[in-house]
């Protein structure tokens, strides 16, 4: 929407005019207190025609819209009794005036177990009426709406779920009208006839037999992720070179944790280190795909330490949150999304700051099951947790 007369309505004075889209929507509903839903509010973008951000500031701030002014009425409707729920992707993208008059209610990506079950509840009942068919032509189990899951989606949601449980009915019925055999309950190897091959990729924990790579947690827009972040050294002229379409934050945070180890060096068992004799590379795949955020730190001050000392970084171990020059932690936003992407890579332990120990305290145990946190204030504390004495296989004489 971009014109700011669907909100305030059009001056009679024009031809076709209309009351604004909220007054039509109230002589609609036969009411003056119904349940208004704002979807997409984050796309809204201003044109020649006014600016519809603007015009919302008067439909949705309590202290002004008991005199919400239409201009094909010309007269003040009172909106305060009207219940206003909006939807955003992105408070990005949502003018700081108007995001400023709502009250903010973040809702997490759903977690696998809760898709499978939504899934199974939901997605298969209405996929089987929209096709025409009864609960006994397809049947899908846990294991393979699990497998779907991973495999054939990578969202928050479960639009692109139904996307694929479309699929597998469209595959019964055109089975059955046809009159071909098929698999009423498909097995995990008959998803690769059904769907295709697997679409996704999801990283999983691998060894910790080279120095300098560790696993730190990212959030995204589809839900959290495991992130490996590697570094390497050569002969050179103390170059610090980072690759991996990284934004501005997460260059800040290589540069800072390289100042924080020269600064440290005696503590961290490098005061005979010449780094003006070595080029350091960081590299955070995949190259492709553009990271940013402030969660990576303690994970590439980890990797730069366990590089220039050779020792093994703890098996099993992933870690996110910030540092500061002067080696604080500090928290870090998406907890869960990051917990659950540990949790599907098989990792066992997670390094936290202690600020964020509030945000595990909200997350139901079973999610929890199986996991480790350490919770930390500095830097210290997060290599005395990672770094193991042991030295790496092969290790650089440095």
């Amino acid at each position: 929407m971009r014109d700011e007369a669907e909100i305030r309505g059009h001056r009679k004075t024009y031809i076709g005019a209309l009351p604004g889209r909220i007054i039509q929507s109230l002589k609609k509903a036969g009411t003056s207190n119904p349940v208004f839903v704002l979807d997409e509010i984050d796309k809204l973008s201003s044109g020649s025609q006014g600016d519809p951000s603007s015009a919302l500031l008067e439909v949705l701030d309590p202290e002004q819209n008991n005199a919400f002014y239409d201009n094909f009425l010309e007269l003040g409707y009172d909106l305060s009794k009207v219940m206003f729920i909006a939807t955003a992707n992105n408070l990005g993208g949502i003018h700081p005036a108007l995001r400023d008059r709502m009250e903010i209610i973040n809702v997490s990506g759903y977690t696998i177990e809760e898709k499978v079950v939504i899934g199974k509840q939901h997605l298969l009942p209405k996929q089987l009426k929209e096709h025409g068919l009864d609960k006994k032509s397809i049947q899908l189990v846990n294991p393979v709406l699990e497998r779907i899951v991973e495999g054939y989606t990578r969202e928050s949601g479960v639009r692109g779920l139904d996307k694929q449980i479309a699929k597998v009915t469209r595959y019964a019925a055109k089975s059955i009208a046809m009159e071909e055999t098929y698999a009423v309950k498909p097995a995990l190897s008959d998803l690769t006839e059904i769907l295709g091959p697997e679409k996704v990729s999801r990283d999983l924990y691998e060894t910790n037999e080279i120095a300098g790579v560790v696993i730190g947690l990212a959030w995204t827009s589809v839900g959290g992720d495991i992130l490996f972040i590697e570094s390497a050294i050569s002969p050179g002229k103390g170059l610090l070179n980072i690759t991996g379409n990284l934004g501005k934050i997460m260059k800040e945070s290589f540069t800072i944790a390289m100042e924080y180890i020269k600064a440290n060096a005696l503590q961290l068992g490098l005061a005979d280190f010449k780094f003006d004799k070595y080029n350091i590379h960081i590299h955070v795949p995949e190259g492709a795909t553009p990271k940013d955020g402030p969660s990576a730190g303690i994970t590439i001050l980890t990797s730069l330490v366990s590089l220039l000392t050779q020792k093994r970084v703890k098996k099993n171990l992933s870690m996110t949150g910030e540092i500061t020059l002067r080696g604080k932690v500090l928290p870090v936003g998406g907890i869960k999304e990051k917990i659950l992407a540990a949790k599907r890579s098989k990792i066992k332990e997670i390094i936290l700051c202690e600020s964020n120990r509030k945000d595990i305290e909200e997350i139901k145990d079973s999610y929890l099951k199986g996991l480790t946190f350490h919770f930390v204030k500095e830097m210290g504390e997060v290599l005395a947790l990672a770094l193991t004495n042991q030295k790496v296989k092969n290790t650089k004489k440095l």
